[in-house]
């Protein structure tokens, strides 16, 4: 059996004549489309985790090195140091792993929201959403549900969404 890889779909956003650096990767499947949007993050936890190590390791040396000195009220700062450092970079990467998740199967728009530890699931009928570009915000919108989408995009390539959504979910 032979398997295809889905074709990707990228529409360029183009400001003041020149190609941008994002682009949005549409994945073709099944008749609809799949699209992932992250945020824009210089370090992955994984990265971040091993920066927390460095750092927790230099500063608990320090700490000791003050404490065999005869400094060793030093040592209890330090590990507080080490403490706070750890919740500040825990925060950090489970924002870092926020995601939106668009997909359109079978005349169905499944959106798919990840915040920290809350995960949302919303299903809407393709044939009645209708999609808006307000300002900055693209919004989607079926039977009262209302739902903001691209947020983790600039504001120019939000606009580019928004017109390919539309024009995607129109087929």
């Amino acid at each position: 059996m032979v398997r295809y890889a889905p074709s990707v779909s990228t529409p360029t956003l183009e400001v003041f004549g020149l190609a941008a650096p994002r682009e949005l990767a549409f994945r073709e499947e099944h008749g609809g489309f799949s699209l992932t949007l992250k945020r824009n993050c210089s370090i992955s936890p994984s990265g971040l985790a091993c920066v927390f190590v460095a750092l927790a390791v230099v500063v608990l040396a320090i700490g000791i090195g003050f404490a065999i000195a005869g400094a060793w009220l030093i040592l209890p700062f330090a590990g507080l140091e080490v403490l706070l450092l750890g919740g500040a970079f825990l925060l950090q990467a489970r924002q870092a792993a926020d995601y939106e998740r668009i997909r359109l199967e079978r005349d169905r728009l499944r959106v798919e929201v990840a915040e920290g530890r809350r995960v949302a699931r919303y299903e809407l009928d393709a044939s009645r959403v209708g999609v808006e570009v307000e300002g900055s915000r693209v919004m989607v919108r079926e039977a009262g549900k209302k739902l903001e989408l691209g947020r983790y995009l600039d504001d120019a390539s939000r606009k580019v969404f928004g017109a390919e959504l539309k024009k995607r979910l129109r087929y």
